[in-house]
């Protein structure tokens, strides 16, 4: 295997570039009128991809609004995101927090309605590491 990434369906090729891009500092590494895929500038294995809904490429059947997806990504520093999400007037779904089971996160929906969680790691709780052994 050589890489895997989504491409998602969506209605906003140039919104979600600029979700992306803005929130998350990706970058453009090919862009045509209905196909537009983004790379982590620290990783290129870190990839997403959007396809124009109604391309010829999606069979018929399958040109539908992604849903229960839920686009997961670790930074090194949640706050400085959370910061940026804020500034940038997202959506903010769940409001910055800390998770017993070690997260520090927060979620915004991107523009085709995608859940996407911003985290850092911070350590599980005790009690929540004893509860699954990982004490």
């Amino acid at each position: 295997m050589k890489s895997l990434f989504p491409d998602i369906c969506s209605r906003n090729l140039v919104e979600s570039k600029e979700f992306y891009i803005s929130l998350l500092g990706f970058e453009v590494i090919f862009e045509i009128d209905w196909y537009i895929q983004l790379q982590s500038p620290n990783n290129e294995s870190v990839q997403i991809a959007f396809v124009d809904i109604n391309h010829p490429s999606v069979p018929k059947g399958h040109q539908k609004i992604p849903q229960g997806v839920v686009v997961t990504v670790e930074m090194d520093d949640v706050d400085v995101a959370y910061k940026k999400a804020l500034d940038l007037k997202l959506p903010v779904i769940i409001e910055l927090c800390d998770e017993e089971w070690g997260q520090r996160h927060f979620m915004v929906e991107d523009p085709n309605g995608l859940l996407v969680d911003v985290y850092t790691m911070v350590g599980a709780t005790p009690e929540f590491a004893k509860e699954y052994g990982l004490a």
